[in-house]
Formats: C-alpha cells, sequence, structure tokens
C-alpha cells in the first residue's frame, strides 16, 4: 500500500471520528495532552527547561551576553529567538539553516514574548546607547507529535521565569533574575469539519481546515495570533477560539508557571 493511500486513509479516519465526537487518543474535543514542565536542564545555560506535550518534546536554553542596542531603542536589552527542527525530531525535518517553518514559528514564539513586555527590558541596559544585555533563547524541537508552537512557547517561558542574569560589576557583581513582568501562555485551537478543537496532534494538525494560535498575558490580554491553514474564519468563531485560549492560558499559567523561580 502506497504513502499515498495510506494517508488518504488516515484523512478519513480522523475525519469519520470527528463526526462522532471522538478523538484518535481518546481526548475530548476541548482536553489538552499530559504536560510536563521541568527547568535548570542545561548546567551551562542562564535558564533552560524541557517541556513535553504528550510526546512532543521541547528543549529551550537561555543564554545572555552583552551587546550594542539597537538605534532606536538605546535603553532596552534585545530579545533574539530561534528555532532548530532536529532531523531526528522527525522526518520531515532537513539539517542545515532554519527553514520557513522554523523561522514562522519562532517568530510566533518570539512575538508573544516581545508583545506581552514579559521581560523587562530597560532594566537589561547596562549604559544608554552602548551596551545592554542580549537574551538568546534558543529551541531545538526533539520530537514532533503535533503543536511545536504551544510546547515551544511554554518552554521558552519557563527557562525565561529561571533565569539568571551573569554576575557582572553591571549589577553589583552579583548574579540576579532577569527581571520579568508578564507570563504569556499559548494555545492552538484548530478546525476540523467546523469543530473545534485544542492542541491538536500531528495528524490532526495534517488534516485540519485551518489553526490559530493564541497567545495571552496574564490577565487575558491578548499579545499575539497566528492563523494557518487556506479556510476562513467566522467572527464568532475567532471569538470562541480566543476565549478558549483565554481560559486554557489561565490553567497552563496558574499550574505549570506559577511556582517558577530563579531557585526552579
Amino acid at each position: 500500500m502506497t504513502d499515498a493511500v495510506l494517508s488518504a486513509l488516515k484523512k478519513d479516519f480522523i475525519h469519520n471520528l470527528i463526526v462522532e465526537g471522538k478523538r484518535a487518543d481518546g481526548r475530548d474535543f476541548r482536553e489538552m495532552r499530559d504536560i510536563s514542565v521541568q527547568t535548570h536542564v542545561i548546567a551551562k545555560a542562564e535558564g533552560s527547561a524541557y517541556v513535553k506535550y504528550g510526546e512532543t518534546k521541547i528543549l529551550v536554553g537561555i543564554k545572555l551576553q552583552k551587546g550594542t542596542p539597537f538605534p532606536d531603542s538605546p535603553n532596552s536589552g534585545i530579545i533574539m529567538t530561534g528555532m532548530e527542527l532536529n532531523p531526528l525530531a522527525s522526518p520531515n525535518f532537513e539539517a542545515g539553516p532554519p527553514k520557513e517553518e522554523a523561522i514562522e514559528m519562532s517568530r510566533i514564539v518570539d512575538r508573544g514574548i516581545r508583545e506581552s513586555h514579559s521581560i523587562d527590558l530597560e532594566k537589561l541596559c547596562i549604559r544608554e546607547g552602548e551596551l545592554v544585555w542580549m537574551v538568546f533563547v534558543d529551541i531545538s524541537v526533539i520530537n514532533d507529535a503535533g503543536n511545536i508552537v504551544d510546547a515551544s512557547a511554554l518552554a521558552s517561558i519557563a527557562a525565561l521565569l529561571t533565569t539568571t542574569v551573569p554576575a557582572d560589576d553591571a549589577n553589583g557583581f552579583e548574579s540576579i533574575p532577569l527581571p520579568m513582568q508578564n507570563i504569556p501562555v499559548g494555545v492552538t485551537v484548530a478546525s476540523i469539519d467546523n469543530t473545534l478543537i485544542l492542541d491538536p496532534s500531528l495528524d490532526e494538525e495534517n488534516v485540519c481546515d485551518t489553526k490559530l494560535t493564541i497567545i495571552t498575558e496574564n490577565e487575558g490580554a491578548l499579545s499575539g495570533m497566528q492563523k494557518s491553514g487556506a479556510e476562513p474564519l467566522l467572527p464568532e468563531t475567532v471569538i470562541e477560539m480566543v476565549n478558549l485560549a483565554r481560559e486554557k492560558g489561565a490553567e497552563i499559567r496558574e499550574r505549570y508557571l506559577s511556582n517558577l523561580s530563579i531557585r526552579g
């Protein structure tokens, strides 16, 4: 049996399950996979986290170094986010420079951190116009079982919450916690046959009509949205998706992030 036939059969299987009100892994439509968060997993990084969404596995390391601020923000530190799609994580990933998919997903994570003002960047200024701390968020996909973006966003913020600014004369020679002031959380909602499902698996991502990743802040405000898929979304559907993201984002924030600190 060819790969194309197998793919078509799998798509029909998932569509039929949705019609029956079921999912292949037994979850309800509004149910997330099991999530686990571990921090301080990379000894040589200033911060790190390992997150699992079911069998989707993400490792994030945070590195800080001094650099020159951007001309339009001379008193602000800098955030740079990158993602590596490890070929061992999926047969669809290739070795080499970051591909368009990795760049797009890292931008979604970066936008959530940046637009929520998660890090107080002005406190990372050492000498205005001359020297600031640069925060590098390096995301590595260890295994792709679907919904890489949400898992990457959670791993990134968990790593940042447990990051230290290295001991230096700029901060009195002592290491200090990275100045955090907001905790953005990403939640992806997919639409299959006009049915909304949370945290899509890889197979569900491959057959969904469209999906929307929504990043919410501490009080439920939106700091980022990204749609993928050709099918349009009605305004009332978008509102429902946003409400789901707010609800689940608050749950994730409380359960997995509220107790994180520099001590881990």
